[in-house]
């Protein structure tokens, strides 16, 4: 029996419970974020075997060991078109998702993706006065134009957005000046469309569907260098993304300086979305549903749910590809519309399993 006014023993049991059921779910969601890695992989594998060409994985794999049996039609097909295409619907997913999962938070609005600031509709707008106007910039190659004008329009159009709401406002203001810029620009695409010939709005149409077919080494390339520099940045702010959560006082009082955080943050989601959109078109819902499957898979720590919105938003991007070489035998549908048949039932089944758990 402890004397009157003495120190009780504190025990540590109950402290070591709690390090090890968060060293567990810590376990639980490094796991799963590398099991989606996985998936990504069979994912990409699968859409490099299918194609109207008839090749497998048994001449794929011939093409890669360079097997004397192989033609050289076949290393065409593969390294040329399959495998470029291949990788750039992982990166398109992985941008838009992990630009969506940053947008979601800064604006702390589930509702929110890349495209909710007018990025689309400024690519848009860019993308016509190339292909009907054949206005661009001066420096950039005959054959970038287009991707050239999208991008310097998308990113243009969150710096003006930026820019206008430096009065302050709070996030209620700065998502309905990026409504104004949307009928804005939506407006001017009309105008310009309006004034265009057959062919030359055949081709507008076609470009914002979102097409995968003009992938090439090098916009992999450019769309691969931007992703893998701005991630860490993104993964560095995690833990301030995090706390934001909590909302802006508390994240204040954790001496964050949410103004600074939401600004590079918007500005890491215009490039990525920028450079996704310009080269191959308007490609929707992927930032809206990647980020919303790795949420409900490993949580808000955004230590875990940024690299998990990258890994949902490639497999799902990369899904989507195979569905369009598929779904028409011989015909590669426009990836932006099968982006929906793909991912609208695995948005939903995933909001149904979250509303069944007690």
């Amino acid at each position: 029996m402890t004397a009157p006014g003495a120190l009780e023993p504190v025990s540590t049991d109950g402290g070591r419970q709690v390090l090890e059921v968060h060293a567990r779910l810590m376990r639980r969601r490094g796991f799963l974020v590398a099991l989606m890695a996985v998936m990504t992989l069979l994912a990409i594998m699968l859409d490099m075997t299918t194609g109207p060409s008839g090749m497998g994985l048994s001449e794929l794999w011939k093409v890669v060991t360079g097997h004397p049996d192989t033609t050289r039609a076949m290393e065409v097909i593969f390294w040329n078109v399959r495998l470029p295409i291949a990788m750039m619907a992982v990166l398109v997913g992985a941008a838009l998702s992990l630009a969506g999962a940053e947008m979601q938070t800064v604006l702390d609005n589930p509702l929110a993706s890349p495209f909710t600031l007018g990025v689309s509709s400024a690519a848009s707008l860019g993308a016509s006065l190339a292909i009907i106007l054949g206005l661009g910039l001066p420096f950039v190659p005959p054959h970038m134009i287009i991707a050239g004008n999208a991008f310097v329009f998308a990113l243009g159009s969150v710096l003006l957005l930026q820019y206008l709401a430096r009065g302050g406002g709070g996030i209620e203001t700065l998502v309905l000046f990026g409504i104004a810029l949307v009928f804005t620009f939506n407006a001017l695409v009309a105008l310009v469309q309006f004034m265009a010939s057959a062919d030359a709005l055949q081709q507008l149409v076609f470009w914002s569907m979102g097409n995968l077919g003009a992938a090439s080494w090098e916009t992999v390339a450019v769309l691969g260098l931007v992703t893998v520099l701005l991630f860490p940045f993104s993964l560095a702010s995690s833990w301030k993304m995090t706390a934001l959560r909590l909302g802006e006082e508390r994240a204040a009082s954790f001496g964050i300086d949410v103004g600074r955080l939401r600004f590079f943050s918007l500005l890491r989601v215009s490039l990525l979305a920028a450079t996704a959109v310009a080269f191959v078109g308007t490609v929707g819902f992927i930032g809206l549903v990647g980020p919303h499957i790795a949420r409900l898979m490993v949580g808000e720590d955004h230590r875990f749910l940024l690299p998990a919105s990258l890994c949902s938003g490639a497999l799902v991007m990369s899904l989507a590809s195979v569905a369009s070489k598929t779904l028409v035998p011989g015909m590669l549908l426009p990836v932006g519309i099968v982006t929906s048949l793909v991912g609208l039932p695995i948005f939903f089944v995933l909001i149904h399993r979250r509303r069944r758990r007690p």
